[in-house]
Order: structure tokens, then sequence, then C-alpha cells
């Protein structure tokens, strides 16, 4: 197929053990999966019905390379998540079978406008431009569940400078990575490269230029980076 104008890339991210790269199809992520952090902002707990919102492929900041800090914002705000990676998707996907559409697993960083997004919510506008910004999205290397299994426990954190921010066990997330996957299949059409952020825990808070974070999932991945 010929194109009119040169097409864009396929955004990809490392594998550990591999030479080939995941290609990014889409990232969904989950919001308020946490109920300290939903408490932290004031919000309300949902644990019948989730909560999504989407970022662009292009989003993503790969291979510990420097974040550039954002324009039109004084607060930029930090939110680790676990990742999830699909290597297969589909429509009204089974909770039992949706473990199944997983290739992998890794740490990123939910970047988000937080005046933006305040101020969005405010006046009962979308907060697109809160969250779906360029570079809002660096993630680590990924793991296959071939060589890690499905973790349903382990410690996911953040620090910045050295200083513990943000620290939790996956365990305590409102919707699991089942669950997650059985939701967003009654609402799209999940296919292979998609990216899934499971959501915060509590502790978000602002980023500087120069700052130096630290994201890790027990036993899964690290990612660091600079603010620049």
């Amino acid at each position: 197929m010929s194109f009119v104008i040169t097409a864009p890339g396929t955004p990809g991210i490392a594998v550990a053990g591999s030479d080939a790269r995941f290609p990014v199809r889409r990232i969904y992520c989950i919001g308020r999966n946490y109920a300290e952090h939903a408490k932290e902002m004031g919000a309300t707990i949902e644990r019948s019905q989730p909560m999504f919102f989407m970022k662009p492929a292009d989003a993503i900041v790969v291979d510990g390379a420097d974040i550039p800090y954002p324009s039109a914002t004084t607060e930029l705000h930090h939110e680790v998540e676990m990742i999830v990676a699909l290597a297969r998707g589909g429509r009204d996907i089974a909770r039992e079978r949706a473990l199944d559409c997983v290739f992998g697993y890794g740490v990123g960083l939910d970047l988000t406008r937080r005046d933006l997004q305040a101020a969005a919510k405010a006046k009962g506008h979308p907060w697109d431009a809160a969250k779906g910004f360029d570079a809002s999205a660096p993630v680590s290397t990924l793991r296959r569940v071939e060589d890690i299994g499905h973790p349903r426990t382990a410690q996911l954190g953040l620090d910045v400078n050295g200083e513990r921010r943000q620290q939790t066990d996956i365990a305590e997330m409102i919707f699991d990575v089942a669950a997650i996957i059985h939701e967003l299949s009654k609402l799209w059409t999940l296919a292979s490269g998609d990216l899934v952020f499971t959501g915060t825990p509590a502790g978000v808070a602002m980023l500087r230029r120069n700052d130096h974070v630290h994201a890790w999932l027990e036993g899964v991945a690290d990612l660091e980076a600079r603010v620049i």
C-alpha cells in the first residue's frame, strides 16, 4: 500500500531477552484503581464500573530516555503504574480467559498536567490534554509472561531523587488485570500491541526539571529517567 505522505513509524518497547521490540497500537489507562489514591484526589471509590481514558501510542518514552517537561503546565505530577502488554485481544473477553491475552508486564509513569486536569474537571470539560500529551507515558523494558508468569502480588513504587514517593502492593488494585481486560473489551475491540496502564497508588506529587525518577515493580521491571 502506498500513502500520499510518509507514514508514521510504529512506537516500540524493548523486551527483555530479545532484540525485537513490542509494537504499541493503543494505550488504555484506568483511573481510581487504588482506594487510597482515590481518597487523596477527593474522588468517589467506584467498585462496580471502572473509569478509562487513553493516551496516544507515541506518548511513550522508552529505554530510560530523558523526559521533557511539558508545555502549558506548572504542576506536572507522577503516577507510577504496572503496565500490561497484550499479545492478542477481542471483544467481550471473558474474565477467566483474559490473562491468555497478556504478552508481558512492566512499569511505567502516567504523567499528568494536574493543573489542566483540575481546571477541566471544575468546568465539567474533558481532560484529555491533562493526560494525553507528548512524552506522557515513560515505560520500562517488558518481561514476558513465559519468563515471570502473571504477578498477582508485588511491590510497586516510585522514588524521586532518592526519596520514596509512592509504594503499594498490586494486590490492592480494585480491578485486577483480568477484570480490566474484561471491562475494556466491552467498550473497545482489543488487539495485539495494546498497552494497559493499571492505575496508581496514593502519593502522587509534583515533578520538577532535573528530578531523577526510579519506578519499580518488584521482580519484574525498573525504570530510571530524568526530567529535563
